[in-house]
């Protein structure tokens, strides 16, 4: 099991003091953040894709590589990359360089985008949206896997003799994450491609995300990938920290009711019951966690959102002591020993290149 941190970088006003951070204090805060999840012993850091403000992280494989140069072990991810907006000639040129300089520890998460504005700025119609991700990554996924394309489709000019480059690290491209909160239709992509399926589940209850995570793995089967409990999923949370669980909500409150992401809706407590979001002690983080496990099954990766909302640094990097000292080491653990051993963990670089050689062997 994965576990680690992913940041939609936004700019939001501390609510205590009413400071708000420059644009190149939030970079160097996300990767100060990477850089600590390394160091505590997280596995995964990824960031978000935003073209707007109060967002800063409108370029990722340019953050993702310079964290790839100042971190050894970390797999580096979007937590989304717009698949609707953005070329798939560019995405496979982006990411194929970032898996050569990041020696292999990159993945990519493909999303739809929910900031309709975004899509006309990039010439496309977010009435298009299922039809754009559906088209996009079919050219995607055959130009990281065909030294020759020709391609021809609805929203971008036809392709002739075209080849991507660099091609991808060992003859292997990045594994693929489908993000999605309720697109049924995206849950169908990852499964008839036989790739991972992300439910940021941080703003829907437990009931939604069990649907969305139960229709992939049974379409994942009928396509014949190997079993429903075999499928690939990624789950996203929110938490927040502190030794005693009455600190933790009080500290916690002002930056939830004036997050505009929260602000004017349900209140933290209801919040807090009805979503996967944890304020409180490291133990209640950890027994909720592993409460994700009851709806959705035997998982592969666990991103944590701890950054957002205006909290100052040197509270973020607080919650991520918590998080590789006394949360992580717990969980890796218990779900160890509840996982199946036919239920595999999460693809890396490594493991993807050792299958492919073992299929071109069989068939040798």
């Amino acid at each position: 099991m994965q576990f680690g941190v992913f940041t939609v970088g936004d700019v939001t006003p501390d609510p205590t003091s009413g400071r708000v951070p420059s644009e190149g204090e939030r970079i160097r805060a996300m990767v100060a953040i990477a850089e600590k999840a390394e160091e505590v012993g997280l596995d995964v850091f990824a960031t978000g894709e935003h073209h707007n403000p109060p967002f800063v992280p409108s370029s990722p494989t340019t953050m993702l590589g310079y964290v790839a140069a100042r971190t050894e072990r970390l797999v580096l991810s979007t937590s989304t990359t717009l698949i609707t907006t953005n070329d798939p000639v560019k995405i496979a040129e982006d990411f194929a360089m970032l898996q050569h300089l990041a020696g292999g520890r990159v993945d990519v998460m493909m999303g739809r985008g929910n900031q309709g504005p975004v899509y006309p700025w990039f010439g496309q119609d977010i009435r298009q949206g299922i039809p754009l991700a559906i088209e996009n990554y079919h050219l995607l996924h055959r130009l990281w896997r065909e030294d020759v394309v020709d391609w021809e489709g609805k929203f971008r000019t036809p392709l002739q003799g075209f080849t991507s480059t660099p091609r991808p690290l060992d003859g292997v491209p990045p594994f693929v994450w489908h993000g999605s909160i309720r697109s049924p239709e995206i849950a169908e992509q990852a499964a008839y491609y036989g790739d991972g399926f992300f439910h940021n589940h941080i703003f829907w209850p437990p009931e939604h995300t069990k649907r969305m995570v139960e229709l992939y793995r049974q379409r994942y089967e009928h396509y014949g990938h190997g079993r429903a409990d075999q499928a690939i999923v990624g789950l996203g949370g929110q938490v927040f920290m502190r030794p005693n669980s009455q600190d933790a909500v009080r500290e916690f409150r002002p930056y939830f009711n004036d997050a505009p992401v929260y602000g004017g809706g349900p209140s933290l407590e209801q919040f807090t019951e009805q979503t996967p979001l944890t304020v409180g002690s490291p133990q209640q983080v950890i027994d909720r966690t592993l409460g994700f496990r009851d709806y959705v099954g035997d998982y592969q990766r666990q991103l944590f959102l701890i950054d957002h909302a205006g909290l100052p640094l040197k509270t973020v990097l607080e919650q991520l002591d918590i998080l590789g000292e006394e949360v992580v080491p717990v969980l890796r653990k218990e779900f160890a020993a509840r996982k199946p051993a036919h239920v595999p963990e999460a693809p890396t670089h490594e493991s993807l290149v050792q299958a492919q050689r073992g299929a071109e062997g069989s068939t040798a």
